[in-house]
This record gives C-alpha cells, structure tokens and sequence, in this order.
C-alpha cells in the first residue's frame, strides 16, 4: 500500500561527500560541494552538527578532556561517578560534560561546542544564500540526554532562519479546549529528525530538512536564535541533582544558590518553616519592603533550638532565602530573598 503524500510532507535527506574538516575550513564550501549547485531549494533547512563547526572553528584540543570540560562549565548541576551534568558557560546549555566530545576525532584529542552557534549560524546561512541564491535556514545540533528518559538525541544549539518555537498559547484544540502552555520546539524537533539520517558512525556530518518553508524566515531576519530555548536559571526547577541541592542546602553553599532558582514567595515560606516550627500562624511575614519571614523564638532547651535553627536554615535557603544581619528580641531568625 503506498500512502498518498500530504502536502504537509516534511523529508529529510543525507548530505554525503562533506568530507574531513580542519580549522579555518570554509564549511559553506564544503556544504556546496556536496549538494551541487541544485542540492538546495527555497525554504530548506539545513542541519549541521555542532562537531563540525567546533572542528572549523579550531575548537579542537589536545589538553586532558576533564580540564577542557572545568573550562566550559558555568556551574555544576550534578556528579555521578566520573559524569558531570553542567551548565556551560558560553551558552546556558546543560549537558553532560559541557558537551566536550572525544568521539570522531584524533586519539588524544576532544573538541569543545562553539562559542557562539547562533552567530555561526547565521554566517552560514549568509554564506549559502550568496553561494547558492536560496533562502534556506541553519540549525546546528549536537546530541544530549533527557531527564527521565534513557538514550540520547539531538537538540538545536544554533538556528538561524528558522522560528525556533511554536506557540500555540491562546489556541483552540478542537474540542475548543483554550491552550495556553504547549509551544513545540521546532528547532528541536528538526535537529532530531536530521541526526536520523546523520549519526557519528556515517560520518554524515549535515542533512537537510525539507517540507517546512512556512517556517523559515525572510532573508536577512535570523530569529531569536537557539538561545531562546535555553530556560532561565531562575525559571529551573531541576537546577541542581538531588544530592546536590540537599548538600548546598546543609551547608548554605551560596555558590549554588542559582541551583533552586527564583527565591520562593514569602507566604509560601511562611507556610514550609510553619510546618517545621509549629502552629502554622507561628510564623508570620512583613510586607517590607524588602518582604520578610520572620520566625519566633519558640521555648526549647538550647540542644532543641539549636538543631531547629538549622533545619529553618536549610529549608529557608533551599526556597532561596537568607538570613537578615541582626537580631530582634524573641526572634529565632528573619529572613529575606537571597536576591535582595
């Protein structure tokens, strides 16, 4: 049975014969070379993995991989045996080992993402719209695991060209259900559906996305970029690992305060260090500003106050709030957003 092709067919076609590529390399001439002067059209996006931009870029390296990974971290978000999950400090990306790779490269040597992918990307796509006259769009993908889920795939680094998300925000579905948080990541999905026909094992560097015009953008309008996927730290509710997040808590680690992101409201607070301390209404809040938490003095032996004050503490910093300097009478500790 052959099914009849929908006009909203999306194909995704290999790129053979890019071939080796070395610092300084012009990719929109290797890219062309392989496609042939006919090999793009209108309203292609072409998919290109971060390895071969880094290797371009001179992002290869012969210094020991776990030295390459401590310089690409922004901060580290967990450590299970010799796996370190970061956030990398050129782009927000979380990824395991900031996304250094040893894979298809010289014995010894690793290669770090680039520094800026969107930027690259949309000098490619300049670069192909002079080479070849066609308004294409660029997304540049290296490959990451999900939380909750085994395997890997791959994730939009760098778009140019493309609109990167979906909203469908105050959209009907057709049971006339009003939605208001679904927003697919295209670009996503795209770098995803190119890896089906790339793979490291090929040795197909590039692949192209066809059937998705509608999203690409006018010439000389690049987008948002990938950038706009990352989630804000302070929006995160995954920032640090388990383990993580209850040692900073423990011991007030301020480093890793981004870790909990934004500080929690005051009464929500109140309502945890209620729940430790007593009575709920033992606890109490000032409007401020800045707003405060504030916690009684209860009656306990020194022994009992002293292990209190310490799990007030730790549940108060892991809701991202600190200490106020000075003390109030009949006061066991005030409070205020860390960010203040």
């Amino acid at each position: 049975m052959t099914l009849p092709l929908s006009r909203d067919a999306v194909t995704v076609l290999p790129v053979d014969g890019v071939g080796e590529v070395g610092p300084g390399d012009d990719l929109v001439a290797h890219l062309v070379g392989a496609l042939g002067a006919e090999g793009l059209a209108d309203g292609d996006v072409v998919v290109l993995t971060s390895k071969v931009l880094s290797k371009a870029e001179g992002r290869l390296t012969d210094r020991p991989k776990d030295d390459v990974v401590t310089d690409e971290t922004d901060r580290v978000l967990a450590t299970r045996g010799g796996t370190r999950i970061v956030r990398t400090r050129h782009h927000g990306l979380v990824l395991a080992g900031a996304g250094v790779d040893a894979s298809n490269t010289a014995a010894g040597t690793s290669l770090a993402l680039p520094v800026d992918p969107d930027g690259s990307a949309a000098r490619l796509r300049e670069g192909l719209l002079r080479a070849t006259g066609r308004n294409v769009a660029v997304v540049v993908s290296d490959t990451a695991g999900r939380a909750w889920r085994e395997g890997q795939t791959d994730i939009a680094i760098g778009v140019a060209g493309l609109a990167v998300l979906d909203d469908h925000a105050g959209r009907e579905d057709g049971y006339g259900n009003v939605l208001a948080v679904t927003a697919p990541a295209v670009a996503d999905e795209v770098a995803a559906a190119g890896d089906l026909v790339k793979g490291k094992l090929a040795r197909r560097p590039a692949a192209v996305v066809r059937g998705l015009a509608a999203r690409v953008l006018p010439v000389g309008e690049h987008g948002p970029g990938a950038r706009a996927l990352v989630r804000p730290e302070a929006h995160d509710m995954f920032g640090l690992g388990a383990r993580e997040a209850v040692i900073a808590a423990v011991t007030g680690d301020r480093a890793a305060l981004r870790g909990f992101g934004a500080p929690a409201p005051a009464d929500v607070v109140a309502r945890h260090l209620g729940a430790l301390v007593g009575p709920a209404g033992s606890v109490r809040v000032d409007a401020g500003p800045p707003a405060r938490v504030v916690v009684p003095l209860p009656e306990l032996d020194d022994r009992a106050l002293g292990r209190l004050e310490a799990r007030v503490a730790a549940a108060a910093f892991a809701l991202g709030w600190l200490p106020e300097d000075g003390t109030e009478p009949e006061t066991l500790v005030r409070l205020v957003p860390a960010s203040q």
